[in-house]
């Protein structure tokens, strides 16, 4: 534990602009509160926001209802029976949900796991809590019946498993590949649109690794590949293919690649400058016109994306929309309309913005009341 905030405690020194900075239980069976939320016709996950407080004394996710408009309201929390680090995890994908919105997956950075709940209109309910297959685990993805996560601590590693039908965890063998270097210094890891694909981006070496995955979802050998921009961060796909990537060295950045079958990248736009400091997250909207990069500064950069994959600023400064005291990861809806950004002001809370035809957002307010080193956002 000492060795994982000591490596904690250096991340926040050299990402500092990206990270403004109960004892651990058994597994819950269930978690008696209700989430009022509501259930899409097609019997997908609840329209909600989730983020995890991260605490030391005991990690839980938090729970948004979202509104037809797109405003939310606190809907409770629900322990997910590990501990957080009650600091800056350094990194995007920290909580995710299924396709269909109704399993969500959350590390706990500070006892080594990952929780697994099942989301429903009525409660959330704690169904595992299994060892990550290393330490300090700060990213988790998830495509059909298989997770992956990426654990920070030590060499580093991404670790498969495969979901059981109670929604337990269950090792893949041969899934644990390994990083570039001990020095990699992870920040996501996340499926391609088709599962084929996992990518991990290193901010310690500038990397980007992509990793085949096979059809019982054993990764195989990885290629890497140098980022244009410095510091690659969070990264999100788009149609075709296309990866978006934000880049957090100054001045500040993003890039897009083209990620072919074999692994290879071919750069579509190379660091285009977003003029907002620290952009360290990042996502695509579902018919792949925009990305947005969440900067640690305090704003979101919003970029039209061409069919050829190629960015260009929505707004000259790239102040898309403004988010006083800071940022720490942003997240969008199921169905791309609104977008949700973690605020790390002196009392942390989420925002909401409506997604216009245009790319431009519109502010519909805050919401939360969180404690300090909460970090993670994901968004049905």
């Amino acid at each position: 534990m000492t060795k994982q905030l000591a490596t904690l405690a250096f991340a926040a020194v050299v990402f500092a602009a990206c990270e403004p900075n109960r004892s651990v239980t058994a597994p819950q069976a269930s978690v008696d509160a209700a989430v009022s939320t509501t259930r899409d016709a097609a019997g997908e996950g609840p329209h909600a926001v989730y983020t995890i407080t991260n605490q030391i004394a005991g990690n839980a996710v938090a729970v948004f209802a979202r509104a037809a408009d797109g405003t939310l309201s606190a809907a409770g929390t629900f322990a997910t029976g590990g501990a957080g680090t009650g600091a800056g995890l350094g990194s995007q994908g920290a909580v995710t949900l299924s396709n269909d919105g109704r399993l969500l997956f959350t590390v706990n950075a500070g006892s080594n796991d990952v929780s697994v709940f099942r989301v429903a209109s009525n409660e959330l309910s704690l169904l595992s809590r299994t060892p990550s297959g290393g330490t300090l685990p700060i990213s988790v993805t998830v495509s059909h019946n298989v997770v992956y996560v990426l654990n920070a601590g030590g060499t580093g590693n991404i670790t498969g498993f495969a979901i059981g039908a109670l929604g337990q965890l269950t090792p893949i063998a041969g899934s644990t590949k390994s990083l570039s270097s001990s020095s990699a210094n992870p920040a996501q890891v996340s499926f391609s649109a088709n599962g084929r694909q996992l990518v991990v981006a290193e901010k310690g070496t500038n990397l980007l690794d992509v990793y085949p995955v096979d059809g019982d979802g054993v990764a195989g050998d990885r290629t890497s590949f140098a980022s244009v921009g410095g510091t690659p961060f969070g990264f999100a796909f788009g149609l075709h293919n296309v990866l978006f990537v934000s880049e957090a060295a100054a001045p500040g950045s993003a890039s897009s690649y083209t990620l072919s079958r074999g692994g290879n990248a071919g750069v579509v736009s190379g660091a285009v400058l977003t003029h907002q400091g620290a952009p360290c997250w990042a996502v695509v909207t579902a018919d792949g016109r925009f990305g947005y990069t969440g900067n640690g500064s305090g704003s979101v950069s919003g970029f039209r994306i061409a069919p050829d994959g190629s960015l260009r600023l929505l707004d000259a400064n790239g102040a898309t929309a403004v988010v006083a005291g800071g940022l720490n990861d942003i997240a969008l809806s199921k169905n791309s309309r609104y977008l949700y950004a973690l605020g790390t002001g002196s009392v942390p809370a989420i925002y909401a913005f409506r997604i216009q035809n245009d790319g431009g957002l519109e502010a519909l307010g805050a919401v939360g009341t969180l404690p300090a080193g909460t970090r993670g956002l994901a968004a049905f």
